[in-house]
């Protein structure tokens, strides 16, 4: 049957229907491609559990204020001392600034000193002063804060004065600056690295335009639905699911892509009719590739079960996008090749009756090397891996402090050092208790006197509920910040049962104790889900457990060797607490790719040579593809790198080592040590552990039998 759908799918006629209806899919849902940024949720507290804490403050804040509104402080610096005509034009800032749209309680040393509010808004040393303000454009925010940003910069540009926009809103300009227009930067750069490492692998001037041209289609219509589902199925949808689904579409396109023209290429060798040639490269391929495919899917699926909303909208949109990539690729890469003819291989076009070139050399001599003593290899291969694992100890997974959420220093965490450096409190970014109307003063007292934490505001009633605002001393996110808003939490929770403390610092606290939870409960699902498919795939059982092993030893050293690799290269030795969920869903269902594609081809060879004579001939055979469809995914995650977030940093420089190690460590001397050393063994309790060489199961077809769907 998998014969005749192949054979269907590239034939004489069908491959032009192929071509047209994937190409009308593209053209339909790619228009709305463009649009996905539209449907971004960005805020963080979107990306909360309805049980936390914050979650359920908020949803009480609205008879205080608009949940809109964001807090923004403008810091003004100049290390000689502010003038006194330097502190007049701050004040002058403050009529410009209030016309503006959307802004609101704009406050400047003169009008807080007016009111009464206290807290200074002049450093004691006169080096600094601020200008607080609360801005507020609705949904929008996100995407209208740069621009909102760029005018104040232009309003309050001062002689002699340095200027920064911190707070809440200084940050979403940041973060959101960061992610203007990279989409695209993001995509051109990993399509060069990918169109280089095809250009070395294929040696065609030609032939890498297809995979690159077929993982574009994927990827736009996997952005088209994806907009769809956001807009319609309430789907969520942020800046990070987007630009991993980029990286993860192209590289794992292209994956799939290596390995179904590698085995294209052997069958044209074998088959005159270059159809008759497709329907069996796709026959022997499509197996792999849909194992490779659902192992993704299912692992990303699993994130379904996070807490974290943003992990689990990350989860199913990019296994939406990868179940979008595995269909155009088994058919409009086919069609495409099938229509070209054998020339886009040009210069080195397989000729039938040709012998095909043995990738042998290298990876033959390394196969025949660990097979001389295949025990000694792989004890000595894992203990190395072990000991680099130990590196795991190096991360900090406390939480990442504004200094170090950006690779370029920006203009809200500078902002926010010189308010800390000079003792002026960040007003923007208060700590926020929800409580009712009768506890609100014995709630404001118990708020007093805690490290950190400035003298709390007078309660704003409203009916029977109040809310009691305090300023933090320091950086909201530093770990002094959270220790106050802990203590808060543990005092106000002794006067009143139903009070419930929220703002920037109590979400970001909320989001760490999520992905904790969710480290804890995600990691086992994904291992299970992962270790079923390969029992499927493989009808075996100790295999598989041997596979997840290997798969896990892998990250584990990855993590080391990251640990290492940002403390004393880097300089970031903190990581977003969802670092390693990310890491490992990651690894796991790509790492495992490179062991399903290989493991195939060992048992699909079993059956005619052994286990152990099969496991030297597929290393050969698949050593090459393998290596390049694992550089490839290695180059597209490590264009992560090139974005100015760090957590992006990280995790592209983590999976980019976790997948050369499983390319070039793991599946080549690892996984082949094991099968040399332990023979049949592995297909327990198959039968192909039955009589060593599997001979109790029907040989291969022979190659040269006719596709049924071609005949």
């Amino acid at each position: 049957m998998h014969r005749q759908i192949a054979g269907r799918l590239t034939g004489p006629v069908t491959k032009w229907i192929v071509l047209v209806v994937v190409l009308v899919a593209a053209a339909g849902l790619g228009m709305f491609a463009g649009k996905l940024l539209d449907v971004q949720d960005n805020e963080m507290s979107s990306w909360l559990p309805d049980s936390a804490e914050s979650t359920r403050a908020l949803e009480k804040i609205d008879a205080f204020q608009d949940p809109n509104d964001m807090g923004t402080t403008v810091v003004y610096h100049n290390a000689d001392g502010l003038s006194e005509d330097q502190l007049a034009a701050i004040e002058r800032h403050a009529g410009e600034i209030e016309k503006i749209d959307g802004v609101s309680h704009v406050l400047t040393p003169q009008r807080a000193a007016a009111a009464g509010i206290p807290g200074s808004y002049v450093s004691a040393d006169g080096e600094v002063a601020k200008l607080d303000f609360t801005i507020n454009r609705g949904d929008e925010v996100w995407l209208e804060m740069p621009d909102v940003a760029r005018e104040i910069r232009e309003l309050t540009e001062t002689d002699g004065v340095e200027v920064y926009l911190a707070g809440a809103g200084g940050t979403t300009a940041d973060q959101s600056a960061a992610f203007e227009g990279f989409e695209g930067r993001l995509l051109l750069i990993t399509l060069l690295a990918v169109i280089l490492i095809l250009l070395v692998s294929y040696r065609s001037p030609v032939l890498w335009v297809l995979p690159i041209f077929t993982a574009v289609v994927g990827l736009g219509i996997s952005m088209g639905l994806l907009y769809f589902l956001a807009k319609y199925a309430g789907l969520t949808i942020n800046g990070q699911t987007q630009f991993i689904m980029m990286v993860l579409v192209i590289g794992a396109g292209t994956d799939y892509a290596l390995l179904l023209v590698a085995r294209y290429r052997e069958e044209l060798r074998r088959h005159e009719d270059r159809h008759e040639a497709m329907a069996f490269a796709l026959h022997r391929a499509a197996p792999a590739i849909l194992a490779s495919a659902a192992t993704v899917v299912v692992g990303l699926l699993c994130l379904m079960f996070a807490e974290l909303n943003s992990t689990a909208g990350l989860g199913p949109a990019n296994a939406v996008a990868i179940a979008v990539t595995f269909v155009v690729m088994v058919t409009l890469l086919p069609a495409l090749l099938v229509i070209c003819g054998r020339w886009v291989f040009w210069p080195f076009v397989p000729r039938f009756g040709s012998e095909e070139p043995t990738s042998s050399g290298f990876w033959a001599r390394v196969g025949n090397a660990i097979d001389r003593r295949p025990r000694a290899v792989w004890v000595v291969t894992a203990g190395i891996l072990a000991v680099l694992a130990l590196g795991f100890f190096r991360l900090d997974t406390s939480g990442v402090p504004s200094d170090e959420i950006y690779t370029s220093e920006v203009d809200s965490v500078i902002g926010q050092e010189l308010l800390t450096d000079h003792g002026l409190e960040d007003s923007s970014t208060p700590v926020q208790v929800i409580t009712d109307a009768a506890s609100a003063d014995a709630v404001a007292r118990a708020m007093t006197g805690i490290d950190g934490l400035g003298t709390p505001l007078e309660p704003i009633v409203v009916g029977d509920t109040a809310m009691v605002m305090a300023p933090l001393e320091g950086d909201s996110l530093a770990a002094e910040s959270k220790d106050a808003v802990a203590e808060v939490r543990d005092r106000v929770h002794q006067v009143s049962d139903g009070a419930l403390v929220t703002g920037w610092t109590a979400l970001t606290m909320d989001i760490m104790e999520a992905s904790e939870r969710d480290n804890k409960v995600i990691i086992p699902i994904v291992l299970v889900a992962v270790l079923l498919i390969l029992v499927a795939l493989l009808r075996a059982l100790l295999a598989p457990l041997l596979l997840i092993g290997t798969v896990i030893l892998s990250f584990g050293t990855a993590l080391g060797i990251s640990g290492l690799v940002f403390d004393f290269i880097y300089g970031y030795d903190h990581v977003d607490p969802g670092f390693p969920l990310f890491a490992f869903v990651f690894l796991v269902a790509l790492g495992i790719d490179y062991n399903i594609f290989l493991m195939t081809r060992v048992r699909e060879e079993t059956v005619t040579h052994g286990t152990r004579r099969g496991s030297l001939i597929a290393l050969s055979s698949t050593g090459g593809v393998i290596t390049s469809a694992g550089l490839v995914l290695a180059a597209t995650f490590a264009m992560l790198a090139t974005m100015p977030m760090t957590f992006a940093l990280q995790i592209g420089t983590t999976i980019a080592l976790g997948v050369l190690l499983d390319t070039m460590i793991v599946r080549s001397v690892l996984v082949t040590a094991l099968n040399l050393d332990l023979g049949s063994k592995i297909w327990w309790p198959s039968r192909l552990d039955r009589g060593g060489a599997g001979s109790t199961e029907p040989p291969n077809e022979p190659e040269h039998e006719m596709v049924p769907a071609l005949r």
